[in-house]
């Protein structure tokens, strides 16, 4: 029989120890409310923004860029780590035929790189696509051969696209291409250069150069994880809990207007009574553990997840090139994109004639490259590395792997219908459920915006009722490296008006400019 521990009654269970749920609960108990988070990893927290170390190496699971236009995400970072963020140089590069290309890419440097006679073919490709568009817009394919012209698009996004999703781009929703590189266009890019070389970007005031493009950022000395160990610190100093190892293992009604969650952990079960639940957790896996399942179990189990591990290998060498990454658009390589450690910080590589590099593989949780020893997966990787041309196999001295489970939520052309239904029944239940994070609402988020979906929710439970519409951020944000830093003074406004079914779902709902105003009836005890 398996041992359940009852623990002490709060006012917010979280679900989750990402960025999104550590947020949450930073906030709530910065306002006094009592909070416990329930975290399956048992050693890290941050989530995919976790840092993890291995012989005094720190490896960035991912790529963190510190970049908000949010002032608001902005002040809480300073808030949370005010004395370690150094800045960097940002720079990202496309590796295809040989040949590096700057992401996003220079039109006249892409042009030049190709040759004449491709690049002749290619502007021709870009003025029939404006000439004549697709005029259905579904798939990934469609929304980018529009924006960049079909020959573009088969040299600098498909091959890379179909490795990181493991489907055919005609088979991924165009809401993804939206999202990722709204605002950033081939004519755009050739403006951007023309000013750049002319010295025509400058402010008219003050002289200082426009950065249309995230040029530098900040970034944790020791990591994105520094972030998150120190919020996990600050919750703990406020008499906040962390459940560390601890799965979610059922979520029912208390039947007296709260919630009752059980967690599994190393020494048996926990039993949490909180008046609300916060999930950052996948919705599939939120569904599966509901009880009663609900209604929209079928719909959950049909949306799917992008797994990814990296292997770090550890070359004997100053360093190899001066990118924080870079992306490989070659098709016979299994590798996507490879990071320098040592770019993102020098604190991360320990040893100066030693350069540290993160070779990262998109696979499914359970397929050939998951499943692979760590030790052939560092083969793989010496293996490919030389390939490439970047190392020889001698100069690789070692190597580490870490696993990535549910890294990417899957924009197949089916995903929205079935969170519309899930977002409509998950959070219309009473007592109130609230959805976070990248998983927790099925959106390919940036660290900022998973931020921002916390901030607002926190808002929410403050106020007793739901006065921000989450599911409003980033939803029509501009490209994600373009910009300045803390511009957008003001929390997200509602732009996305619930349908009939999901405002029944959620109770009498009315909308009001940047507010979600619920029934009385449903405000929180």
């Amino acid at each position: 029989m398996v041992r359940e521990v009852a623990s002490k009654p709060v006012d917010v269970a979280i679900v989750g120890a990402g960025p999104a749920g550590l947020t949450a609960a930073y906030l709530l108990t910065k306002a006094g409310l009592s909070v416990t988070i329930v975290e399956k990893d048992p050693h890290y927290v941050g989530g995919i923004s976790r840092t993890v170390e291995h012989e005094g190496y720190r490896f960035d699971i991912g790529g963190h860029r510190f970049f908000s236009k949010s002032a608001a995400v902005v002040d809480l970072w300073n808030e949370i780590l005010p004395d370690d963020f150094i800045q960097r140089p940002r720079m990202s590069r496309i590796y295809y035929e040989g040949k590096f290309y700057s992401y996003p890419l220079r039109a006249f440097e892409a042009l030049w790189n190709l040759g004449i006679w491709r690049s002749t073919l290619c502007m021709a490709s870009f003025a029939k696509a404006k000439l004549f568009p697709r005029r259905t817009v579904r798939s990934f394919e469609d929304w980018t051969t529009n924006q960049f012209g079909h020959l573009l698009y088969s040299i600098f996004f498909k091959t890379y696209t179909e490795k990181v999703w493991g489907m055919p781009c005609d088979e991924m929703s165009a809401d993804w291409a939206a999202q990722r590189i709204k605002g950033l266009s081939l004519w755009g890019a050739v403006v951007d250069g023309l000013k750049r070389s002319l010295g025509l970007n400058k402010r008219p005031n003050d002289g200082q150069a426009v950065k249309t493009l995230l040029e530098t950022f900040r970034y944790p000395r020791l990591g994105p994880g520094m972030m998150w160990d120190a919020a996990r610190d600050r919750i703990a100093e406020r008499g906040g809990t962390i459940l560390m190892g601890h799965a979610l293992k059922q979520l029912s009604d208390d039947g007296q207007g709260g919630w009752r969650m059980t967690a599994t952990g190393p020494d048996g079960d926990r039993v949490i009574a909180a008046r609300h639940v916060i999930s950052s957790a996948p919705m599939r896996e939120l569904a599966a553990r509901l009880h009663p399942l609900p209604a929209t179990t079928v719909q959950a189990n049909e949306l799917k997840y992008r797994d990814f591990l990296t292997v770090a290998l550890k070359i004997r060498s100053d360093d190899l090139f001066p990118d924080n990454w870079i992306y490989i658009h070659d098709s016979k390589v299994k590798v996507g994109r490879i990071q320098n450690f040592r770019s993102w910080s020098p604190e991360m590589v320990p040893d100066e004639g030693v350069a540290c590099v993160g070779l990262e593989y998109f696979c499914f949780e359970g397929d050939g490259l998951w499943s692979m020893a760590d030790d052939e997966l560092v083969a793989l990787a010496t293996r490919e590395m030389d390939l490439l041309g970047l190392v020889t196999p001698d100069k690789v001295i070692g190597g580490a792997v870490v696993r990535q489970e549910k890294a990417y939520p899957v924009y197949d052309e089916d995903y929205a219908a079935n969170v519309a239904a899930m977002r409509a029944e998950l959070e219309g239940k009473s007592p109130p459920l609230h959805l976070v994070g990248r998983n927790g609402m099925h959106r390919y988020n940036n660290q900022d915006p998973a931020m921002m979906t916390a901030m607002l929710t926190a808002e929410n439970i403050l106020a007793g009722e739901r006065i921000y519409d989450t599911w409003c951020v980033n939803e029509d944000a501009e490209y994600h490296e373009a910009g300045d830093e803390g511009a957008e003074q003001t929390l997200p406004a509602a732009r996305q008006p619930l349908t009939e079914d999901q405002a029944a779902a959620l109770g009498s709902v009315r909308e009001v400019p940047g507010r979600v105003a619920a029934d009385p009836a449903r405000k929180a005890a």
